[in-house]
């Protein structure tokens, strides 16, 4: 009876350290590996905007899918404008090309769409997609970007007890690691004005080929990709001309609603 139970024991105890392995050191290890191999970009986390001048220069008017905004340019060549999807009525992208080579790409979306991604794509039901989002970060496009974009390797509660927590960690940076388009690798910044908030993608004093700015109401987003690569001003993009394009920007009313500037 005796060595029946030292058996029992060792059978109880070798059940206990498999379970643990299984539950926890196995999370937890994957979170380490998972915090080792990110890219760079999922150790940027938003900052604020260290120049807020705006620039003075005499401004065009653009008015696109509802929403109104001024850049401080005007030298659009019209005639290359280009809207998509060519094949619907419905118009939700618009390619600029000004004369300076200079390119803008204009793109507006619903409210949402992070929610309806995760109940499309990943096939999670509501109570799902707001479990793993967050009821707030669920209604939210932007609060959603602002809480992923906070999370960094050093936000993971490595040696949590939890396995759900460390799993879902490990989703969130999966996320964070490919969510962010390339120009954040050199800053990712807060924006605001009256209306919208949203964060700019690329610091301006670095010269690269894009830069990304989305802003997001409760009624949807808009988003402007700066393309570069081409611009023949050897200064690029300025910090205070992205600042004209953010705080001009406005919802148009129904009256001005068009699908061509002015």
């Amino acid at each position: 009876m005796r060595l029946v139970r030292r058996i029992l024991t060792t059978v109880i105890v070798t059940l206990a350290v498999i379970f643990v392995v299984v539950n926890w050191v196995g999370p937890v290890a994957l979170s380490f590996y998972a915090a080792k191999k990110v890219p760079s970009v999922a150790r940027v986390v938003p900052a604020e905007l260290k120049y807020i001048s705006v620039s003075h220069a005499p401004p065009t008017t653009l008015s696109y899918f509802g929403y109104e905004f001024e850049v401080p340019w005007n030298d659009l060549d019209e005639s290359k404008t280009k809207l998509y999807p060519k094949d619907s009525l419905d118009k939700r992208m618009a390619f600029l090309y000004f004369r300076s080579g200079l390119q803008l790409v204009v793109n507006a979306g619903p409210p949402r769409e992070w929610a309806h991604y995760f109940a499309t794509d990943w096939k999670l039901s509501p109570p799902q997609v707001e479990a793993f989002m967050g009821h707030e970060a669920a209604m939210s496009d932007y609060i959603f970007l602002k809480n992923l974009y906070a999370f960094t390797p050093d936000s993971m509660h490595y040696w949590a007890l939890s396995s759900r927590l460390h799993y879902h960690e490990q989703m969130l940076l999966m996320i964070k690691s490919i969510a962010p388009s390339k120009p954040a690798e050199t800053g990712i910044f807060n924006l605001q004005n009256q209306s919208f908030r949203g964060f700019q993608q690329g610091d301006p004093q670095v010269r690269q080929d894009s830069l990304l700015l989305s802003l997001y109401s409760d009624e949807g987003e808009i988003e402007i990709r700066l393309l570069q690569k081409g611009y023949r001003n050897p200064a690029g993009v300025t910090q205070p001309e992205i600042n004209r394009i953010v705080q001009s920007m406005r919802k148009a009313t129904p009256s001005e609603v068009a699908t061509s500037p002015h």
